[in-house]
């Protein structure tokens, strides 16, 4: 029996859930000193989750936000990769282009939503182009860096086997920056996720963002409080997804997110 409770405990800490217990335990303890309109509980929470699965706004306004945010950061992550690149390995392009990329990073997309809204409307574009933004330059960022991190000893190794401009590319530059456009890529995604809360806040009629922000209207906070968690479960499996497609596929690349728990 002692082994079986070993191996629950290593899963337990492996997988957060002693933590998830505890933290659960602490928002329920709260929850005790003030009414449901202020802080519901768990119970309470989960009810209002309940109600909003039966009448399926909850899965439909999940599956618009997840679809907006796949669509925006998957651009996004597409631009940033090439030009990370360009302006990693040629001189011109990063001294021309460089100061443009840290000036904006530094500029939240919040900043642009209203501009964004004037110029692409309030429909589906607006929302796109702002996730796009939040998602660009961090990956650019992060492909620059590994750019600039690749051994000139390696490079020039391989120059001095006559390698062509694609072949250094190909076998040497892009299998070294593969980390770090994977962990941009992460980065990038949880820009997008606070991205489109914003952007469904202020302009949209569905989407969790817009569910959190209309909730307040009927003081129904414990519909905010399961929005925000399935905003938080979103964000969590995609990560997770991600990460995993990273441990099977580009293994070989240097890219690990497993954790183990030892004896």
């Amino acid at each position: 029996m002692s082994h079986v409770f070993r191996k629950i405990y290593r899963f337990s800490l492996a997988h957060g859930i002693i933590t998830w217990l505890a933290l659960i335990l602490v928002w329920y303890v709260l929850s005790l000193f003030y009414n449901d309109t202020f802080l519901p509980g768990p119970l309470e929470t989960l009810n209002g989750a309940k109600s909003l699965l039966f009448n399926g706004n909850l899965l439909s306004f999940s599956a618009i936000s997840l679809r907006r945010v796949l669509i925006g950061w998957s651009l996004g992550t597409l631009v940033a990769i090439p030009l990370g690149l360009c302006i990693g390995r040629i001189k011109f392009i990063h001294s021309l282009v460089e100061p443009m990329i840290n000036f904006f990073r530094f500029i939240p997309g919040l900043a642009f939503l209203t501009v964004f809204l004037m110029w692409f409307g309030v429909g589906e574009t607006s929302k796109i182009v702002l996730i796009f933004y939040s998602t660009v330059f961090t990956v650019t960022v992060n492909t620059i860096a590994g750019v600039t991190a690749v051994s000139p000893e390696r490079i020039n190794s391989a120059r001095v086997l006559g390698v062509t401009n694609w072949q250094l590319l190909r076998t040497v530059i892009w299998p070294s920056i593969i980390p770090h456009v994977f962990t941009g890529a992460r980065l990038g995604l949880g820009g997008a996720f606070g991205a489109i809360v914003a952007a469904e806040m202020l302009a949209a009629n569905e989407g969790l963002g817009y569910l959190i922000y209309s909730a307040r209207l009927y003081f129904h906070t414990d519909w905010i409080f399961a929005g925000i968690i399935c905003l938080g479960l979103l964000g969590y499996f995609t990560d997770l997804l991600l990460r995993t497609l990273g441990n099977h596929l580009l293994k070989h690349y240097g890219v690990t997110e497993t954790i183990s728990i030892n004896d």
